[in-house]
């Protein structure tokens, strides 16, 4: 009889997801999180009472497999020690290996989509984000690392203010830096980043978050920062919106 694993790998790898999230492992988190899995019987060794080997098949969404692909085997290696511990015990099956592959969308306008791209229409400076922090998902061709973020820019959106959502900034020179902030608004000639904090998938800590900021502080731009809790529904999204445009006024009030 196959273990729980092998025969429903989803719940198992919501726990690995939780594990990686523990250990601050954002690029495990998202693979596990936005994956589905498959196993497939590789061979079976008939051997002292049989031993059935396994593979793990991750199908990654297509947006979130090009940030990773360089580092998919190193994830894919972490994966599959931390999973050992769900295998202990278990003499007659094996996992194999784990591979980390796209996911096959049958999408009948993808010649139309394909010349679109080369033709330059869906060219976006938006960042692809640091490797060991990816961006999974996507809402109007932009991408996003959590649902909170998506609810943040369709609040946003209704507003009316200008704002960039994951966009990058590069400072040059001997001091060179690239920070991709969640969200940049320009508002009454003021300048605002909007950090979203606190969910699984931003895992770097105040001190680090301030860090990654600092560069446009210097600037002279305005942080302000959510909790990902005050922005996981539309309406919370909607309220923290609304408090984003007060803060503005209170800044233009205070010039």
């Amino acid at each position: 009889m196959a273990s729980r694993f092998f025969a429903d790998p989803d719940s198992v790898l919501g726990t690995l997801a939780r594990l990686f999230a523990a250990d601050g492992a954002a690029r495990e988190v998202a693979i596990l999180t936005y994956s589905t899995p498959e196993i497939v019987e590789s061979h079976y060794d008939s051997w002292n009472g049989g031993t059935y080997f396994y593979n793990l098949l991750l199908h990654v969404p297509i947006n979130l497999y090009p940030q990773i692909e360089g580092a998919k085997d190193e994830i894919a290696t972490a994966i599959k020690e931390k999973a050992q511990v769900f295998l202990q015990g278990n003499e007659h099956e094996v996992l194999s290996e784990i591979a980390i592959v796209p996911a096959v969308v049958d999408d009948p306008q993808w010649r139309e989509k394909a010349a679109a791209w080369l033709s330059g229409s869906k060219v976006s400076n938006q960042g692809r984000v640091r490797s060991d922090n990816v961006a999974p998902l996507t809402q109007d061709g932009l991408l996003f690392r959590s649902r909170p973020e998506i609810h943040v820019y369709k609040a946003l959106k209704a507003t009316g203010v200008s704002f960039a959502p994951l966009p990058v900034f590069i400072r040059g020179g001997e001091s060179y830096s690239r920070i991709e902030p969640d969200f940049v608004l320009i508002y009454k000639g003021i300048t605002m980043v909007l950090e979203v904090d606190g969910d699984t998938v931003h895992t770097e800590t105040p001190a680090e978050a301030q860090a990654r900021t600092r560069t446009l502080q210097h600037e002279g731009v305005h942080v302000e920062r959510i909790a990902a809790s005050e922005c996981d529904t539309p309406q919370k999204a909607k309220e923290a919106a609304e408090k984003v445009l007060s803060a503005f006024q209170k800044l233009k009030d205070a010039k």
